[in-house]
């Protein structure tokens, strides 16, 4: 790997930054205080990000992450779209995390939708704004446990479960749910949907009232005889037990950078922000034995060392993915990893602020209270931890659980 960014992505890491800098860090306080209040402001970006986007598998946002391979990509190692995706996050995150998976056509549930729709599937989802609900309430890390149940009935299928914490799921378009076509046959049945919003039987129950990202929505949906075209179902509708649930679990491959890149964009703007406040404070010489240096200064260079770890793994995962090598392995590690440092770097960076890290004056306690959900979202860190274990070990899920 060359630790770099790519050059011809360096332009869309620039515009990303810009964006985040003088669109969403002004206006991340006010949504921050009128949770459930869908930012307008983003209609005029979301319009933007969709012209620097067309056409282009080097794009922003969650849309450009997928394995598959398109006509115009070249031979050889290559950085693609889910590099340029992570890099954009990143940058965007740096800004806020709740306005970004408040943004229009960004969601994790256009991420699915890349990962395995087939080409005309794509073709007609490609200006959905899509949700994702797979957990439910009792089925959360556990996805091969859910209960949602999906029946063929002719050109369609019925729909009828109970999905909760949907991210933008009364605000999206469309939501890729997770049901299983027959629960006897285990995880080897489970499917996604897009389910349109307004379709019959699908209802937004309640809106959850969270800890931090209260720029996005956050959903409880409940479908109960919810008819779905067949043609919605992403990918192949056979049940193949051979490759069992790993059809669906491709689309994690490709989302879980995506999150990590949030937990690095997050951590990256604490750093940068306790940096500015301790300058008068700290001399900040690299060349100095952590010893001969103060501990708020100390504590910032360990911060800054695991933060950097985090963003290379988080990029390795992505970059595996444009060169199609598995990576569910890497891209555990990525999300487990970026999780718990944005976590650690954003609380610390509270306390090394002192009472100026603490209040609302600052911008430091909102992404602690950000960070947190980076850490859970799109499986917890135990499950990351589970998942590398397994990996790593040759054993299955029920070999070790």
């Amino acid at each position: 790997m060359n630790l770099e960014t790519p050059k011809k992505f360096r332009s869309l890491v620039t515009q990303a930054h810009q964006v985040a800098a003088n669109y969403f860090r002004p206006i991340s306080r006010k949504y921050d205080k009128a949770e459930h209040a869908y930012p307008k402001e983003l209609d005029l970006l979301a319009a933007l990000l969709d012209g620097m986007n067309a056409g282009s598998p080097e794009a922003v946002g969650a849309t450009s992450a997928s394995k598959r391979k398109s006509a115009a990509q070249e031979e050889g190692v290559r950085n693609g779209g889910n590099l340029s995706a992570c890099l954009g996050v990143m940058e965007l995150c740096w800004g806020d995390v709740g306005l970004l998976l408040a943004m229009p056509r960004q969601g994790l549930g256009n991420a699915a939708i890349a990962a395995v729709a087939n080409e005309e599937q794509l073709q007609r989802f490609g200006s959905t704004w899509a949700a994702m609900a797979i957990t439910e309430p009792g089925c959360g890390s556990d996805s091969a446990a859910i209960r949602a149940t999906a029946v063929k009935d002719g050109d369609h299928y019925v729909l009828n479960g109970e999905k909760i914490f949907v991210t933008s799921g009364e605000r999206a378009d469309a939501v890729v749910v997770w049901a299983s076509l027959d629960r006897s046959l285990g995880r080897a049945a489970i499917k996604s949907f897009v389910v349109e919003k307004g379709t019959p039987g699908m209802t937004v129950t309640r809106l959850e009232k969270k800890l931090g990202i209260k720029a996005s929505d956050t959903a409880s949906i409940s479908f109960n005889d919810c008819r779905v075209s067949a043609a919605n179902l992403l990918g192949n509708p056979e049940i193949d037990a051979q490759k069992g649930f790993a059809g669906v679990m491709e689309t994690f491959d490709n989302t879980r950078p995506l999150v990590a890149g949030m937990a690095v964009g997050v951590a990256k703007a604490a750093l940068d922000r306790t940096r500015e406040l301790l300058k008068k404070a700290c001399r900040f010489d690299y060349a100095r034995p952590l010893l001969a240096v103060s501990h708020a200064e100390a504590t910032l260079y360990r911060l800054e060392a695991e933060w950097e770890a985090a963003r290379l793994l988080t990029l390795k995962a992505a970059w595996m993915a444009d060169n199609k090598l598995p990576n569910s392995k890497e891209a555990s590690i990525a999300k487990a990893k970026a999780g718990r440092v944005a976590n650690e770097v954003t609380l610390k960076c509270v306390e090394l602020a002192g009472a100026l890290g603490y209040g609302e004056d600052e911008l430091l306690e909102k992404w602690a209270r950000d960070s947190k959900i980076l850490d859970i979202f799109e499986g917890t860190q135990q499950i990351q931890l589970l998942i590398v274990a397994r990996r790593q070990l040759g054993k299955s899920s029920s070999e070790l659980k």
